[in-house]
């Protein structure tokens, strides 16, 4: 339909950028969402060695294995917390993230869905045009060679008969 020689309908270059703006949005999105857990990861992480560190001192300096036993039995409580407030970051960027993608779809959409149904008006116009153009070729062919048969009626040329 649309060749290398020509340019770019209006129509379909207008889709294309609101599809690009949509896309590069989104993804800015979830790069963003990337981060913010790669970010807590890092603290997460940070807090895990810290409270590791801390807990392998305490039972090092204790004085008797069960005091170490104590120690460390102590330190499940602390650790099990850590892991429920990760959690539940990670839930809320989650949830986040979906609302952050949900408001950039509504907004975008509209647009997306707009120029895609121009693209398809012009697509359906072109086509329509190639239609036509084809139908009257196809007429002007029919035509040429009914002139050309009913001459060919009136003018045949003679055959040679074969040499007995």
């Amino acid at each position: 339909m649309f060749t290398f020689s020509q340019e770019v309908p209006p129509a379909l270059k207008a889709h294309i950028d609101a599809q690009y703006s949509m896309f590069a949005e989104l993804s800015q999105k979830m790069f963003d969402t990337a981060q913010k857990i790669n970010e807590l990861n890092i603290q997460a992480a940070k807090t895990l060695v810290e409270g590791s560190l801390s807990s392998a001192q305490q039972v090092i300096v204790a004085k008797d294995p069960y005091e170490a036993l104590s120690i460390a039995a102590a330190q499940a409580q602390p650790s099990a917390e850590r892991v429920r407030e990760y959690q539940q970051h990670l839930n809320n960027i989650a949830a986040r993230t979906q609302v952050d993608l949900a408001k950039t779809a509504e907004t975008h959409v509209p647009n997306t869905s707009r120029t895609a149904a121009a693209v398809a008006d012009e697509v359906a116009r072109k086509a329509n045009e190639e239609t036509e153009k084809a139908a009257s070729r196809q007429k002007a062919a029919f035509e040429r060679f009914n002139t050309s048969f009913e001459r060919g009626d009136e003018q045949k040329p003679q055959t040679a008969r074969p040499a007995t």
